[in-house]
């Protein structure tokens, strides 16, 4: 199916319509100039986007394609109202001594009780124990130690992947190819390029709704944050900066983050070098000790991150602009910006509790599912950040600048560890 845009000046909207939608013939539209469709668009998603970079006020999916859409039969079972949830890799409870994360299948289920038309219907896990701990917190009556046989026999609407990052990749494309409508996966996307590339391909080819984990855009210290570079408070943003620790599982964060104050616009180059002294991994996937990586967005904005030991800028985050600067440090947000004589310090901590944000992601993609609207943490999202990771480790292994779109499929830093030319 494809999908067109019907732009309004005059009445300042932007609406999607299927191609077969009949509404504009309906609503007289028909007699409106042909120079106002815009055609040719593939996806939904796609189609949207566009509507969106229009600047008009109303941005919407026609309601009459929404209305035929609910007309049509259910998928794999599906009631009317709601989806049926799996849940894959519990972990051990938060509670339970020895556990080795942090307990992220929890937060998922508990944001999918907190939106409406979710039921939770199955969950696995290759230990038993933590997969029946798991049933009785929430009431399930199957467990399940093979996922395939839980796609198999519960045909579930959604899947939550929650697994470590080297299950990501099969997990993926074995939902997507069950007819699985929507997957969230923890983050960060696979241990390389290629898989990551791969899992984005098939659920296009699926027309699978593929999101991941970045729940910190919607963390109110981040939101705030990007509210004020839009609003001007410090004029046209210049430059990012951030630290924390390893870039692949935490720098997939704020990488991520990095995009959302710069409005998602793609990366042009990478210029990176990385340090590895020991035997650092990251939930089974070997990172670097430290890491600098210097980055070139296509507007002319630029980022820098310090990351892993010995690195700190006095803040998470530091975003400079034309005529001011904003920091941001749980669990505030400083700015000094036009007209400010000094810090103004503003509170951003997350009231609703820690696992708020993860809620909101849950709520949103399950909206995307009902609206065909493209999710907050998309995998269009998490891929951009993706792609700077592997540059990163690809910027060390060329010892040069790489510009983007990168073409490797493989783990640059994983082939410097192999051939010894790290941790040494």
């Amino acid at each position: 199916m494809a999908y067109v845009v019907y732009v309004d000046h005059y009445n300042h909207k932007a609406i999607v319509h299927d191609e077969e939608c009949t509404a504009h013939r309906r609503r007289g539209v028909r007699k409106v100039r042909e120079d106002h469709w815009r055609t040719g668009f593939e996806t939904a998603a796609e189609a949207m986007r566009f509507a969106r970079s229009t600047g008009e006020r109303r941005v919407d999916y026609c309601s009459w394609c929404l209305a035929e859409e609910k007309k049509k039969p259910a998928r794999r079972g599906r009631s009317r109202t709601g989806f049926k949830v799996a849940i894959i890799g519990t972990g051990k409870p938060r509670s339970m001594q020895g556990r080795t994360g942090f307990a992220m299948a929890y937060s998922h289920a508990d944001g999918y009780r907190a939106t409406t038309g979710c039921e939770l219907v199955a969950c696995v896990d290759i230990a038993e124990e933590n997969a029946r701990a798991f049933a009785d917190r929430y009431g399930l009556r199957r467990v399940y130690a093979d996922y395939r046989e839980m796609l198999a026999t519960e045909k579930p609407d959604i899947v939550s992947i929650c697994t470590w990052p080297h299950l990501h990749h099969p997990m993926v494309l074995d939902c997507a190819r069950a007819g699985v409508r929507a997957i969230h996966c923890e983050k960060p996307m696979a241990p390389t390029f290629g898989e990551a590339k791969e899992m984005v391909r098939v659920c296009q080819e699926t027309r699978t709704q593929l999101t991941f984990n970045h729940q910190r855009r919607f963390e109110n210290r981040f939101v705030m944050a990007r509210n004020l570079v839009r609003e001007g408070v410090i004029g046209e943003l210049r430059r990012m900066e951030g630290h924390w620790g390893n870039m692949m599982d935490v720098g997939t964060h704020w990488l991520d983050l990095f995009n959302f104050y710069n409005d998602d616009t793609p990366a042009e180059w990478v210029l990176a070098q990385v340090h590895r002294h020991n035997d650092a991994s990251a939930f089974g996937v070997q990172v670097e000790n430290q890491a600098l990586c210097y980055i070139a967005y296509k507007n002319g904005v630029y980022g820098l991150l310090a990351m892993g030991e010995g690195h700190t800028i006095w803040a998470e985050h530091r975003l400079w602009g034309t005529e001011g600067v904003i920091e941001v440090d749980y669990p505030v947000v400083r700015v000094r910006g036009k007209g400010d004589g000094d810090w103004r310090v503003l509170e951003a901590a997350n009231p609703e509790g820690p696992d708020a944000s993860i809620t909101k992601g849950i709520q949103d993609l399950v909206e995307c599912l009902r609206t065909r609207r493209e999710p907050v943490l998309s995998a269009r999202n998490a891929f951009a950040a993706t792609e700077i990771i592997f540059a990163t480790y690809e910027s060390c292994r060329r010892r040069g600048r790489v510009d983007l779109p990168l073409t490797i499929d493989d783990n640059p830093l994983h082939d410097l560890i192999k051939r010894g030319l790290l941790n040494r």
